[in-house]
C-alpha cells in the first residue's frame, strides 16, 4: 500500500547494537514498502537508527519533537519535516493524527505509554488503526503474560488482545500495518 505512514515506538536510549539492527531492520523495510516513518524526532539510538535506515532506503521521515527534547534525543534534522511541539501529549496527539498504523519496537516507559495509549483507543473504539507490536527476540514475552494474568483475573477484557497484533518477523508485522508488499 504506497504512501502508508507508519508510526514507530521505540527506544530513545539504548546503544544495544542487537536493538539497534532491529530498528535499522524495520526503517530499511518501510522504505522498501515505498511508507513514510513517523517517528518522536529524535536522532539517537532505536529512534534515529530506525529513520536513518528508512531515509537511505528512499523513506520520507517525519519527526515530532519537543522543544524540551531537541537537546537531550538530539534532534533528527534530517528528518524530511521534524514537527517542534511544546508537550509530551502534544507530541502523541501529532505522532496519531499524522500515523495510519502504529508500531512498537524494544524501549522503556515511553515507548509502554505511547503503545498502551494506542492499544487502549483502539480497544475502546477511539480509533481503528493497526496497533502492532514487533518483538523478533522476545522482549516483550513478559509484558503480554502479564497482561494475561490481567485478562484472567478479570481486570482486562479478552477482547483487548484482538487490537494487539503480535509478530515476531518484521514483514509479518509491517503486513499487520495494513498493507502487504
Amino acid at each position: 500500500m504506497p504512501g502508508r505512514r507508519v508510526c514507530v515506538y521505540c527506544a530513545s536510549s539504548s546503544y544495544d547494537p542487537e536493538l539497534l539492527g532491529i530498528a535499522t531492520e524495520v526503517g530499511a523495510a518501510i522504505a522498501r514498502r515505498g511508507w513514510s516513518l513517523v517517528s518522536g524526532g529524535g536522532h539517537v539510538s532505536m529512534m534515529g537508527a530506525v529513520a536513518e535506515a528508512a531515509r537511505d532506503g528512499g523513506a520520507r521521515t517525519v519527526g515530532v519533537i519537543p522543544e524540551g527534547l531537541r537537546v537531550r534525543e538530539v534532534a533528527d534534522t534530517a528528518a524530511d519535516e521534524l514537527v517542534v511541539v511544546t508537550t509530551m501529549r502534544e507530541r502523541k496527539r501529532e505522532m496519531e493524527e499524522r500515523s495510519d498504523a502504529f508500531l512498537t519496537l524494544p524501549g522503556g516507559i515511553g515507548t509502554m505509554e505511547e503503545m498502551f495509549e494506542m492499544w487502549t483507543s483502539a480497544s475502546l473504539g477511539f480509533h481503528h488503526k493497526p496497533v502492532v507490536l514487533y518483538d523478533p527476540i522476545g522482549f516483550y514475552r513478559p509484558l503480554l503474560d502479564w497482561v494475561g494474568g490481567l485478562v484472567e483475573s478479570g481486570l482486562v477484557s479478552p477482547q483487548a488482545f484482538d487490537h494487539l497484533v503480535v509478530r515476531d518477523e518484521v514483514e509479518a508485522a509491517l503486513d499487520a500495518c495494513g498493507g502487504r508488499r
